[in-house]
């Protein structure tokens, strides 16, 4: 029974031997074998490796892949107009060098990206003072990029390289810090505000014109209608004028006849009317007037 126990306790410690001397090494990682506190080996490709048991030898994992730094908190920097802007950025970069990343950077990404950030940091500040505005907005910032990218990659592979490759640095925003872009917008909406004016006291101008223009033209129609309405009742009056007196100028006394029916039709128009009249008078003259009557009926 013991000598079963004896052979179940060294395989056990065998396999742990064993089990602590095999590694894998990620696809996306470099691995990383320690002896004694220095880099012994490095390992770049894939699959399964051997190392000497802890505390000999150890192995860290480093990621291979491409790695994005962005601006997290950006600060405003000073144009060359002494403007306050704020940029927003991102970096992509990667590990390239192990053995050179952890001696002159740190055992992590992490530590990578915090003395990257201070390196963008720096390059962005001096770039964009010698920029304006407009030039960060549009017309350089492709310069812009290209120049903080070359900065970078002398800092990185300088006397201590640091054992990365910068592959592409790209500017998301420039903006005024907030307090002038308040600025800015409330001298915009100023600004809109006067044109809106401006325009409405122009259409409010022509509309009193058009409509001045308008009251003209309709008082020339209506007059010249007028006219012609008077004139064309004027030829209508002197044609039934004379007509008339072509007529009664025939037979006057048939005329001074009709023209005494005319008058009794006027003034006896409702069955109330009365009049008071002297019977000798001259309106009464068709009907006192019997031979003129049956004279001027025998001629109709």
């Amino acid at each position: 029974m013991n000598r079963l126990g004896f052979i179940v306790s060294s395989v056990l410690v065998a396999l742990a031997l064993l089990s602590s001397t095999l590694f894998v090494v990620d696809q996306r990682q470099f691995g990383v074998v320690y002896a004694l506190g220095q880099i012994k080996d490095v390992i770049t490709e894939p699959g399964l490796n051997f190392k000497l048991p802890p505390p000999f030898q150890n192995v860290s994992y480093i990621d291979k892949r491409l790695l994005t730094l962005s601006s997290l908190d950006p600060e405003p920097m000073l144009t060359a107009e002494k403007q306050r802007v704020v940029v927003d950025w991102y970096v992509r970069w990667r590990i390239t060098n192990p053995s050179e990343y952890i001696r002159n950077v740190g055992l992590d990404e992490n530590a990578g990206a915090v003395q990257l950030n201070r390196v963008v940091r720096n390059a962005f500040q001096e770039n964009v003072n010698k920029r304006t505005v407009r030039e960060l907005i549009s017309t350089r910032r492709e310069a812009l990029m290209s120049d903080v990218q070359r900065e970078m990659l002398a800092v990185v592979k300088g006397t201590k390289p640091w054992g990365i490759d910068i592959i592409d640095v790209r500017v998301t925003r420039v903006d005024y810090v907030e307090a002038i872009t308040e600025s800015v917008y409330r001298r915009m909406e100023a600004e809109r505000k006067r044109v809106a004016n401006e325009l409405r006291s122009t259409g409010f101008a022509e509309g009193e014109k058009i409509r001045a223009d308008a009251d003209r033209q309709r008082e020339v129609i209506v007059a010249n209608a007028y006219r012609d309405a008077q004139k064309i009742k004027g030829e209508g009056d002197a044609r039934a004028a004379s007509a008339y007196a072509d007529a009664f100028g025939r037979d006057p006394q048939f005329a001074q006849f009709y023209r005494s029916l005319d008058a009794y039709k006027q003034s006896f128009n409702k069955k109330s009317d009365v009049m008071v009249l002297d019977p000798s008078s001259d309106f009464f003259r068709a009907m006192q007037s019997s031979g003129g009557t049956a004279a001027a009926a025998g001629r109709r």
